[in-house]
């Protein structure tokens, strides 16, 4: 039985903070025990500027006396612990879990007593019980409804989920999965001048998505279907990009090396990978690219070859909502929906190891 998407929705914290202002956030932050060298701040200013982000949502926003949203009283001139952090998570996740998975019901046209499911993701936070529960409470979930969470395992987190949805409707030709991602970023904000870590500053952020998928035997229109999915760990890469729990906050480590990664294995084994499903890098229709940054995205796009226009989807979530880590990849294949691109549809994301996650959706 194969697994179709019947409904997509998605959510952002109520406030945002353009580019700019967020680098003045990063300032405070990058030096706080001293005022920023004029150099460091020329630095920090490219590095927002090209980072590929217009704009960021984030928990932590609040309004100011003039009606503005870019006040943040949470990064002080000390920073949180991991424990104070984690509190914030606990209370932040439920709400914009809640709200992505309403819209996806509604357009979905599904009563929430028919899922049979649930699969959480999530890597910047971890709370037992967890927002989980606030689903099976306020939507409300049936209390026999299977609980599965997929955690810590990156950007790609999503099609790792989609992969387990698949393996439970693949087994039960009546199950219904749902699927939810909520990743508050900007929680883990890093103190010090460390430049990998003043990178990540740059580019991630808050948001929440959710997917709901039965079983099909008819084939839908569009790219609805689960054809496939694959895996690869590209080999050497293991301190390319990590992510690890220290006392203040999640901390990522993204090396220069990626790019170039990219580049040398993501092609052959790609093109191997679609001659097993019947397909070929030209035969795909539309691309939903996790945007890591700027520099994967146009990793991605040379080593494939691939027309900048396939690409720009990713590039315009990163864009408008910057890098919101596992929810992202379902912000990109929203919107290719709402476009109605051309199937069949690949969807790609990296993480941790370093990986590679594919799902082939037609």
């Amino acid at each position: 039985m194969a697994l179709m998407i019947r409904g997509l929705g998605t959510a952002l914290p109520a406030h945002h903070i353009a580019q700019s202002e967020a680098c003045r956030i990063a300032q405070t932050v990058a030096t706080p025990d001293r005022p920023a060298a004029p150099s460091e701040l020329r630095l920090l200013e490219a590095i927002h500027r090209r980072s590929g982000v217009g704009r960021r949502h984030s928990v932590l926003l609040e309004p100011g006396e003039d009606g503005s949203v870019s006040q943040q009283s949470f990064f002080g001139s000390t920073s949180p612990s991991t424990g104070e952090r984690m509190e914030r998570y606990g209370r932040e996740s439920e709400p914009l879990a809640l709200a992505a998975v309403r819209r996806c019901l509604e357009q979905a046209e599904l009563p929430s007593t028919g899922i049979t499911h649930l699969v959480t993701v999530s890597c910047t936070g971890f709370q037992a019980p967890g927002f989980d529960l606030a689903l099976m409470r306020e939507l409300p979930l049936a209390p026999e409804v299977a609980r599965t969470h997929v955690g810590f395992m990156g950007c790609h987190g999503t099609l790792n989920a989609l992969r387990v949805a698949a393996g439970f409707i693949g087994a039960d030709p009546g199950a219904c999965a749902l699927i939810c991602a909520v990743e508050l970023c900007t929680l883990h904000l890093q103190y010090g001048w460390h430049p990998e870590r003043i990178v990540a500053n740059a580019l991630f952020a808050d948001g929440a998505a959710a997917l709901i998928a039965t079983g099909a035997k008819e084939m839908p229109t569009g790219f609805q279907r689960l054809i496939a999915s694959g895996s690869l760990l590209i080999p050497d890469s293991q301190g390319a990009m990590s992510w690890s729990i220290e006392d203040h906050g999640f901390v990522m480590t993204l090396s220069a090396k990626v790019p170039a990664l990219i580049a040398e294995h993501l092609r052959p084994w790609l093109q191997d990978w679609l001659s097993r499903q019947g397909q070929s890098l030209e035969t795909i229709g539309s691309w939903a690219v996790h945007p890591g940054g700027p520099r994967i995205l146009s990793a991605v796009t040379e080593a494939l070859d691939l027309a900048p226009k396939l690409i720009e989807p990713s590039r315009s979530v990163l864009k408008s909502c910057g890098n919101m880590s596992s929810a992202t990849i379902l912000f990109i294949l929203e919107r290719l929906r709402q476009e109605q691109a051309p199937g069949p549809c690949l969807a790609m994301a990296f993480g941790p190891g370093l990986c590679v996650e594919v799902a082939l959706l037609s």
